[in-house]
């Protein structure tokens, strides 16, 4: 029986603190990825407790409508594209709301008539409505709430409706200071999302050519996965569009030659191909292996390339000379090829040279856009300009 000296030790990594934990997730783009969705709760916790200090806190009358203005500005807005436009989108509706709700109580004190202050609000809500379902969704739908925020229906006092303007104001100010802070780029999103679903597209790839089986569940778990992740891209790219200035229909183009890569694997996964006995499946590597690791290569150098953002070590194939896939001519033409294997997974040759002229041009297109998606080293270099 061994003694207890005898047994090996381990090594006890030590675990971070706590601090240093949440400040790299602060200051970490991947980590402000991950816990995207707690610092979005505690920034709004934190402007939520601002504002309440701000008016509640030094009594100030109706201050809760300061808080109600906060949530409704920046309680949805998590990218930094979307504040940009969107904070801004939704201050001007608040001060427009304001200005009508109290120019509907001035009317009301001159005039004196609730038939009339009812109607009219009524025509502004309508209006509102009517931008509410365009371009200007967020300003006319602001206008019309903060207007009864203000107004009530027309029966509100004047300096009831110059206090709620108030705090509609601090409200304002606050979630226009906080939407600043700390915001998570959707063009991150966008990057590790991609990079996640190329890596898995590669593992698919190995597995489907290499013969390994997955069970028909686990096949469809892992689509399912990749397609519910390329929905969530495809919500992104406006926002990335903003940020990076690069036209959406570029990002369109990747997104679609990304769909057309997903398809290839999904009809190579369903063919004939997974059929195969063992001797035409070591046929069809032997006379396909340049491909298949020419296009593993690149699927998972893209994946670095996006993942980390560092153009000498981990970026897009060509960027190193280290990491350079460039397009090469096959060993032998396809001619050859179709004649040494069975009719069967001529069908999966084809589908997959098809899938290596898709990669390659998704390779050349992250490539020329990578000087704007490349946040960090365009960061970098605005430094060194400096």
């Amino acid at each position: 029986m061994a003694s207890a000296d005898s047994r090996p030790s381990r090594t006890v990594v030590p675990r971070r603190p706590a601090l240093s934990r949440m400040i790299r997730a602060v200051t970490s783009p991947y980590y402000r990825y991950r816990h995207a969705k707690v610092l979005h709760s505690l920034r709004v916790g934190l402007a939520m407790l601002v504002s309440i200090l701000a008016t509640t806190g030094i009594d100030i009358p109706h201050g809760i409508w300061s808080s109600v203005t906060l949530l409704v500005v920046i309680g949805g807005l998590q990218h930094h594209g979307n504040i940009r436009k969107k904070a801004a989108e939704r201050a001007a509706g608040t001060l427009l709301g304001a200005t009508i709700g109290l120019l509907l109580i001035l009317q009301q004190n001159l005039i004196g008539s609730l038939p009339l202050t009812y109607v009219l609000m009524a025509i502004v809500a309508s209006i509102c409505a009517w931008f509410a379902i365009g371009s200007a969704g967020y300003i006319g739908l602001l206008t019309a709430i903060t207007m009864c925020i203000v107004a009530g229906h027309g029966d509100n006092l004047i300096d009831t409706g110059l206090w709620r303007t108030l705090n509609v104001l601090i409200g304002i100010v606050i979630a226009l200071a906080f939407s600043f802070a700390l915001p998570l780029h959707a063009t991150y999103s966008w990057r590790y999302g991609l990079a996640a679903n190329l890596r898995e597209c590669a593992r698919i790839y190995t597995y489907l050519i290499e013969g390994e089986t997955l069970g028909e569940e686990e096949q469809v778990k892992q689509f399912l996965r990749i397609n519910r992740r390329l929905v969530q891209l495809r919500s992104l790219m406006p926002s990335v569009a903003k940020e990076i200035d690069v036209p959406q229909s570029r990002l369109e183009e990747i997104q679609r030659l990304h769909r057309s890569v997903l398809s290839s694997l999904e009809l190579l996964a369903t063919g004939s191909l997974m059929h195969a006995d063992e001797t035409a499946r070591a046929a069809y590597a032997a006379r396909c292996g340049f491909e298949v690791r020419a296009v593993r290569g690149m699927l998972l150098a893209m994946a670095r390339g996006l993942r980390f953002g560092h153009a000498t070590h981990f970026s897009i194939p060509g960027a190193s000379p280290l990491m350079r896939l460039e397009p090469q001519t096959p060993p032998q033409n396809p001619g050859d090829a179709l004649r040494d294997l069975p009719a069967d997974l001529q069908g999966p040759y084809w589908l997959g040279q098809r899938l290596s002229e898709q990669v390659e041009r998704l390779r050349a297109l992250l490539q020329e856009t990578e000087p704007n998606w490349n946040i960090e080293r365009h960061s970098r270099t605005l430094l060194k300009s400096t």
